[in-house]
């Protein structure tokens, strides 16, 4: 487990309320066994039908690492694919007006944060990044700051995931693993757990 308090890198604007998890790795793509490929087909069919005109096919946000939304984002099914398929793709912090819950829960569990923001805010993130693609973003989780350039404005996230990702123990399955011993010892003095002829 490791913590998370600064997430630093060029970002990439993706413009427009309620873009739903359909949207963001299509269905025809769960059948998969494992997530491996899947940021290869993140948001395939609106990639499809832009023309090379999606932005995460234009050029210059190749090798972005901050996503900047709007409202809703990740809304529709609960499929954890949708935030897999973003991070496969190399994003490693959302910036949004709002995140749809169980997206939101989703991004957690694999230690990539969604923080919220002002329209305002989102939308000179998005104006900032177009014009510079180049321009680094740095989010900043212990002061709720994110700072483009000489643009510096505050982002929101609920005190419980942020202490999380602080912390490093926003990965549930690794504090289960890493207490494997302690669970072990704590189900042998359970006497339900107790097996044996009765």
């Amino acid at each position: 487990m490791s913590e998370v308090k600064t997430v630093a890198g060029r970002g990439l604007p993706l413009r427009g309320d309620d873009i739903d998890t359909d949207r963001i790795i299509p269905a025809r793509f769960l059948r998969c066994i494992t997530f491996d490929g899947l940021g290869e087909q993140v948001f395939a069919d609106d990639r499809t039908q832009t023309k090379g005109q999606h932005p995460f096919d234009q050029p210059q946000y190749q090798g972005a690492e901050v996503l900047v939304v709007n409202r809703n984002f990740g809304c529709g099914s609960s499929r954890e694919h949708a935030p897999q398929a973003i991070a496969r793709w190399g994003i490693k912090a959302l910036i949004g007006e709002s995140f749809a819950e169980i997206f939101f829960g989703n991004c957690v569990a694999m230690g990539v944060p969604c923080v919220t923001a002002s329209a305002e805010v989102v939308k000179t993130l998005q104006d900032r990044i177009a014009a510079n693609p180049q321009q680094s973003l740095t989010l900043d989780l212990d002061t709720l700051t994110v700072t483009c350039g000489d643009y510096s404005a505050p982002v929101t996230l609920a005190s419980g995931p942020r202490q999380m990702f602080l912390e490093g123990n926003w990965d549930a399955c690794g504090q289960l693993v890493a207490q494997a011993t302690a669970i072990q010892t704590t189900a042998a003095n359970l006497p339900y757990m107790a097996w044996g002829p009765a």
